[in-house]
Order: C-alpha cells, then structure tokens, then sequence
C-alpha cells in the first residue's frame, strides 16, 4: 500500500450515500484495477459493489446478484469488463485462481469482497474498509500503485465542489478525447446543472527543437487559466462560451456552465438537419474575422494570459507529426534528405498563411464535438463553444476548416463547399477588398496542414498511447489530404509526395490500417 496517499474517511449516513460513494468512485476506475471491499457481514460491501457495477457498466438498473454462492459474477455489456468476486466461501489463492481472478485481472476492473483471501494481489489497486456505525456505515479508502495519482485527482474534485456548494451533487463522467482533461456532468439540487474540468499544470516535455518542448513550440495551453481568460473575453464579446463559475487554478480545477447534450455531432446523429447550425457557425466565424483581437486575455490572479501567434514554427512542427508517426508505421524510410526536402516544401506553403495581416483568434477545436446548438439564444449565442483553451492568433481559414473538414466525423462535400461559400460570401458582403482567391488557397494549406498534423497524431494515439481506435478515421483524413494536396498553393508538397510517398498510397495504407 502506498502511504504517501493520505487515507479519505467517508461517513455514510445511508444506503442512498453508500450508493453514491461507489459512483463517485466509479469515476476513476480502468481495466487491470483491483478494488478490495473490506468489512465484516452487513457492513455495506454488496451494497458498494452493485452501485459501482451499476456506474460503470452504464446501467442504472442492471440487476447484480451477490456472488456469495456463485463466488464470481462477469458484466461484459459496458464499455469494459466488470468482475466481481466474493471470496468469503473459499480459503486457498488456489479456489480464488480456479474462479477466474486470475483471468479477469489484466482485462476488468475487479471488485473483490474479502481480498485477503485472494493471494497476491496487483499493484494497482483501490482498498475501501466498512464499518457499521450507528444506523450508517464509515469507509476508510486507500489507494496504491497506478490508482494512487486518480485516487488522489478523485479527493481534490470532491473538496473543490464541497468548497463551492456541490458537494451533494450526481456527478457523472463524460467520455473524453485524446487529451488530458477530464470532465463530469453535475446535476445538484433543484436540476441545476454545471460542468466540473479537471485540467491539470501540464510539464513540459523533453525538449525537440532550440530546446523548447514541443507544447511551447505548438503553443498549447499550459493550465486551466487559458480556459478562464478565454472564455471569460469570448463571452464579453457577445459569443456562447461557458460561463466560468468557479475555479482553482493551482488546483487545475474549474465549474463550467453546462450547455447540455446537444452538439452538433449528437444531432448529427439523430439525422437532424443542421442547415441552420452551420449557418449560424459559418455567420459566427466571418464576424469573428471582422474583429480585432488581442494579443493576451486577463487571467485570474496573475499576469494577462498570452495568446500566442500561430506562427511558422508552430505550423510547421505540427505538420512534421506525418513524417515523424504516419510516415514511419507505413511508408517508406525517409533519408534526412527526404525529411529536408519535406519541411521546405512546407515551409514554403505554410508562410503564405502563418502571418496574416489581419490575425484572429483561433480555438484550433471548431469542430462537431466542440460546438453546441442553442437555439433559444440570439443571433451568434447560438453556437456554443467548448474547448477554448488551446486559442492562438492566426489566419481566420484555419477553424472553418476543422469544421468543415472534420477529422472524426463525416460532413458532405456539399454542406462543406456550401458553406465555404457562404462565409466567402459574408466576408465579401462587409469587406469590399476580400480576396477570395487568396482565402480559398489558405484554406486549402491549412487543410492540408491540420490533416497531416491528425495523421501524426491518430498514429501516436495507436502507437505510443495504446488508443488503436482513433485508426479508424485514417482514411476519412487521408483523403481530406489528399484533396486539399490539388490546391496550386500547395505544389510544392504535392511534388514531394509524388516524389515520395504518393497522395494516393497514403489513402490506401490508410484504408488498410483503419
């Protein structure tokens, strides 16, 4: 057991409290974690167990027999295995073995009620201890190995919103993306809703070029105080960001207004006609570009928050993410002079977008995930907007492109050239020296650009990050790529891939990995 956690000691007045425990916990748990229910008989350990099966299987009313009898119950049906195994009938690690503990260690989170029983038992794992006390019951929590660091996330969460009023809160995780962040939907008292983000200070990685890390180079945000500022000016600005209603940002902790469930992804989905979402995003992107922007956004307690240019060398090293992940997993080798003759293509494409002479700025996350429909608002408030905080000052083509050329999700050839179009149209409308040709042509670099960046980047996730599932948008990616490569802008690079790793060969290694 790793001491250096401090232990949490939970009174449970009742049931209804002891339910609640194990959703909370529910929140922190993965596949190869071992949770040791501890306590004598009727000290709550079933009562525990059936709620976090319940949490984590995803169904609230899923019927979960004690296996006293059966000694182990198996839930495949969520989004990972769930075993739960009471050990109290058997007296040898040898019984445990024989009832599958063994099995279900490296594939489930195992909950497993009277754990000395079991033998040796994994490193990572949560102990919870039970007590009758009175007419309620008091856990006694502990955590060790790989469990020890969200045990710990877990506690700091739960004192921040008992600081803030939301202590009683239901609290429900929302699944998340390749990033750090870690979000819960509340619902407290009275049906009011927020979002708790768990954003920790992020440390710089090792150092890749004039010995910065490559999360300075591509500025991106370093701690939850991006959030705070950006949103706080976007929303001065008349645009639906969330409302930021309480943070710590030591504690990398921040309560957000929660716009409910309908991205525009969810619709989508629901096969809803987003003509008029578009529209008001497209609308939303074309009045941004007639603003100024600044340079910095105030922070919270401290100096003004930078928003950096996304300048050549952020472009650029985030384009080399192909050469450096897709490049290498399934296509040729590249000499240094391949990768040479690479980035000077790629510079020569991408200095014609990385200092605009009328910088805006750029949430980099425009896309169907991040933005919400909220049609009883007026006019741009209809769009909300979520994940702010890797904002840079740079050329007003690149977020309709990750709308439009979304890396995840399919939009139609036509909705996107309709709505290129339109926004065309619009700057037009309200500036007489728009040059539709020039924006076209960024538009099409930065295409380019962002699509080889999530090539590198889907590849990573695979590689290093043991998430295989982002290959299946490999090809839909791929051919963004392989289109926006026909720009004249962008000759330069197409020769070099003819040259060396064909537009359409990466469409087929993509199609065969996917």
């Amino acid at each position: 057991m790793n001491d250096s956690i401090p232990a949490a000691i939970r009174h449970l007045p009742d049931e209804a409290a002891t339910e609640a425990l194990g959703r909370e916990l529910s929140l922190i748990l993965a596949p190869g974690d071992v949770v040791c229910l501890e306590g004598g008989l009727g000290a709550g350990k079933t009562t525990l167990a059936r709620a976090l099966i319940r949490a984590l299987t995803g169904q609230p009313g899923l019927d979960v027999p004690s296996p006293t009898f059966a000694i182990a119950q198996v839930y495949e049906d969520g989004p990972f295995p769930v075993a739960h195994f009471d050990f109290y009938r058997i007296d040898t690690a040898a019984e445990a073995e024989e009832a599958g503990f063994g099995e279900a260690l490296d594939r489930s989170v195992t909950l497993v009620e009277w754990p000395e029983r079991a033998g040796a038992l994994p490193p990572d794992r949560v102990h919870i201890a039970l007590s009758i006390d009175g007419d309620g019951r008091t856990a006694t929590l502990r955590a060790a190995g790989a469990c020890s660091a969200r045990f710990a996330r877990l506690m700091a969460r739960r004192a921040f919103l008992e600081a803030h009023a939301w202590g009683s809160a239901q609290r429900n995780a929302i699944p998340g993306d390749a990033s750090p962040r870690r979000y819960e939907r509340l619902r407290g008292p009275g049906g009011h809703a927020a979002l708790l983000m768990d954003m920790p200070a992020q440390a710089d990685g090792p150092p890749v070029r004039h010995g910065l890390p490559y999360s300075r180079i591509a500025h991106l945000a370093e701690d939850s105080s991006a959030v705070v500022a950006v949103n706080r000016e976007l929303k001065r600005r008349g645009f639906s960001a969330p409302e930021v209603l309480a943070f710590d940002i030591e504690a990398g902790l921040v309560l957000l207004e929660d716009f409910g469930t309908q991205s525009f992804n969810a619709m989508l989905r629901a096969g809803c006609d987003l003509t008029e979402p578009f529209t008001a995003a497209v609308e939303l992107l074309a009045t941004m570009a007639a603003q100024e922007w600044p340079a910095s956004a105030p922070a919270p307690g401290r100096r003004d928050h930078p928003i950096a240019p996304y300048d050549l060398d952020a472009l650029m090293i985030e384009a080399e993410l192909l050469i450096d992940w897709f490049v290498p997993a399934f296509g040729p080798e590249l000499s240094q002079r391949d990768r040479k003759g690479y980035r000077t293509a790629w510079a020569a494409a991408l200095r014609q977008v990385a200092s605009p002479p009328h910088p805006v700025w750029v949430l980099r996350d425009f896309h169907v995930d991040n933005l919400f429909w909220l049609p009883e608002r007026d006019r741009l408030a209809r769009v909300g907007l979520i994940d702010t905080q890797d904002c840079v000052l740079g050329h007003s083509a690149y977020d309709l492109v990750s709308m439009l050329q979304d890396a995840r999700v399919d939009i139609a050839e036509a909705t996107a050239s309709d709505n290129l179009d339109l926004y065309c149209k619009l700057r037009r409308t309200h500036e007489p020296d728009f040059d539709d040709q020039r924006f076209r042509a960024a538009y099409a670099i930065l295409g380019a650009q962002r699509a080889a960046k999530i090539l590198g980047i889907f590849v990573r996730l695979s590689r290093r990050d043991g998430k295989p599932a982002y290959l299946r948008h490999l090809p839909r990616v791929a051919r963004l790529f392989r289109a926006n490569l026909c720009h004249p802008a962008l000759s330069d690079v197409r020769a070099w891939f003819e040259g060396v790793f064909p537009p359409d060969r990466v469409v087929a290694v993509a199609d065969n990995h996917a």
